[in-house]
């Protein structure tokens, strides 16, 4: 006969009762049934496990080393179905749902709505405060998939299991008020710009110092820097409280007009992300779903978007890795 878990529940129930009676009616056997079972077991190992008198039923020395190994196998084992089970449970609920962040990009919600057509699966989305939080919750799968913006000069942190995709880069715009004196230029540079307060300046990584060096080579230096969100910033831009930098798909707003920066001095690219591990989507069709949703935004944004980046609008890199 063969050793089995069986076996070890059955020596260790034995042993807590001190008794075979107790024992049978606590595993359901009847005594003989329970007996026999004892006897197989002592053959298999070559001497008794237990020995029986007046007292009841106490391991004996080879009882008390098998038993020592008992307690700590069966728990083990236990402890290795429940993991088992969880990892099942776990792949079964990625099928069912598919976690989505976002940070710093005005094209998230396009991109989710993609997802939300290609995936048999729920999808749920969260905007986290910047890409490095979108990075963390990636290298955990806390994230299945994320699209981020940040200055076109800087890639992702790395993490472990991390790949990300450029999606695009494209040149930063400046959002001025419908009456101010350069809001029918086609174009207008930095220089142009200097006594201007500005907003919005709040991109992560190193957009605000390649703002202010940007500013140094077009020869002044900025003055106060207010953040705001997007809606604040159309608000008060309106209001003439300043001029703000933007991503160039932003779409025509009554009472402000979006510019193009001669030379494109800035740039704001987007980038897709997954973690190797349980992706969602096969990768093209993550960066498929990232690109069309880049693509629609273009064409609901300004036409001087359009008519400034014309064919090269999709600056698509390589995939990078943590």
């Amino acid at each position: 006969m063969e050793l089995e878990l069986r076996h070890l529940r059955l020596i260790v129930t034995v042993a807590e009762q001190g008794s075979v009676t107790r024992a049978a009616a606590t595993l359901g056997l009847t005594q003989p049934a329970l007996t026999a079972q004892l006897n197989r077991i002592d053959r298999t190992f070559g001497a008794a496990v237990f020995t029986r008198d007046q007292r009841g039923t106490r391991p004996t020395a080879l009882g008390e080393f098998v038993l020592g190994r008992a307690k700590v196998l069966l728990p083990a084992m236990s402890a290795l179905v429940d993991d088992a089970r969880r990892i099942v449970s776990d792949r079964e609920e990625r099928t069912r749902s598919v976690r989505v962040g976002t940070a710093s990009t005005a094209i998230g919600g396009l991109f989710v709505n993609l997802l939300v057509s290609r995936l048999d699966a729920e999808v749920t989305s969260v905007t986290l405060p910047d890409v490095d939080d979108v990075v963390e919750q990636l290298a955990s799968r806390a994230l299945d998939v994320a699209l981020v913006g940040m200055c076109g000069n800087a890639s992702p942190p790395a993490a472990g299991g991390v790949r990300w995709w450029r999606v695009s880069t494209d040149p930063v715009f400046v959002l001025v008020p419908d009456d101010h004196v350069l809001a029918a230029r086609p174009v207008v540079t930095l220089a142009e710009l200097a006594d201007s307060a500005w907003l919005g300046v709040t991109g992560g990584g190193c957009f605000q110092r390649c703002f202010v060096t940007a500013c140094a080579r077009a020869g002044f230096t900025p003055g106060k820097v207010n953040e705001a969100d997007r809606s604040a910033c159309v608000d008060l831009v309106r209001a003439g409280h300043g001029v703000a930098l933007v991503q160039p798909t932003f779409p025509d707003t009554p009472g402000v007009s979006v510019l193009p920066l001669a030379g494109a001095p800035l740039q704001w690219a987007h980038h897709v992300g997954w973690h190797e591990v349980g992706a969602p989507l096969p990768v093209d069709g993550m960066v498929d779903s990232a690109v069309r949703a880049h693509a629609e935004a273009v064409s609901r944004s300004s036409p001087r978007f359009l008519g400034w980046v014309g064919p090269q609008r999709h600056n698509h890199g390589a995939m990078t890795s943590g």
